[in-house]
């Protein structure tokens, strides 16, 4: 039965890295060449007729730039410990990070900034954040929120958004690059799901030679645009604090900040 398992095993991981050769659109030769194996070594580890090392997979996963969370995947997948913590947020270790998000989200207002996981998951927001959500229906609030579903549902933001066709094809490339990265079934059933709202995708939309595409969007205090910035830990080394994202909005333009100063 032990054997059994340790074939299951192997045959496992073996899957799990051709599939990751490829979503990067690698062949077994090149692959190889830049991992300093045989191509035949490669195919029996592919096939789960040879059993890779620790180093083995490490190596490979580094040359198909597989993320932290799926390097541990594969490790546990033959049979080793993995590489990189990963802790829940509410664990004490990530207590002095959670903190400093905190900060971070307070620092920014009077602009909008939240924080999302890997599934754009709201983890947390700032209260110009709340302010400009306004009133949505409850079920789009009902935890976990996710922030592109609140922005593109059309009982979300979308019917206050101006310019929405521009705005949905910016947040679809976003997605895109982020599936191409990571391959999440769960990212791409979302971006399926976005592109069935009503408005349709207008690639067209984008403003040519546009250096930023600002989000239009009518609130309270009037019209604001927005510009939207993305930040991440430069060095984390838990799995977890690796996947969490910093979206603030800061104004585009001088009449944006005037309303925000004064919200």
């Amino acid at each position: 039965m032990a054997g059994y398992d340790r074939c299951m095993t192997t045959q496992t991981i073996g899957h799990e890295i051709r599939r990751w050769r490829t979503h990067r659109r690698r062949s077994q030769l090149d692959l190889a060449l830049d991992a300093g194996i045989s191509t035949r070594h490669l195919s029996f580890v592919e096939t789960g007729r040879a059993r890779p090392s620790r180093d083995l997979i490490l190596s490979l996963a580094e040359q198909l730039d597989v993320p932290p969370r799926g390097r541990n995947a594969m490790l546990l997948q033959a049979g080793f410990a993995p590489v990189h913590g990963e802790r829940g947020l509410d664990d004490t270790a990530l207590a002095t990070a959670r903190a400093a998000i905190s900060h971070i989200l307070t620092a920014f207002a009077p602009f909008p900034a939240l924080v999302v996981d890997r599934r754009w998951t709201m983890v947390e927001a700032n209260a110009p954040i709340f302010a400009l959500i306004g009133a949505v229906p409850p079920e789009l609030l009902a935890p976990p929120v996710n922030a592109l579903r609140l922005s593109l549902h059309p009982d979300g933001l979308a019917p206050r958004i101006a310019n929405l066709a521009e705005w949905r094809a910016a947040l679809f490339r976003r997605l895109e690059e982020q599936i191409d990265a990571s391959g999440d079934e769960e990212l791409i059933a979302l971006l399926s799901e976005l592109r069935a709202y009503p408005g349709g995708e207008d690639k067209r939309a984008v403003t040519p030679n546009a250096i930023a595409i600002p989000l239009l969007i009518d609130s309270p205090a009037g019209r604001l645009s927005l510009l939207s910035m993305t930040s991440v830990f430069g060095t984390p080394l838990d799995v977890t604090l690796s996947e969490l994202a910093i979206e603030s909005f800061l104004p585009a333009d001088a009449a944006t900040l005037a309303l925000l100063k004064g919200a």
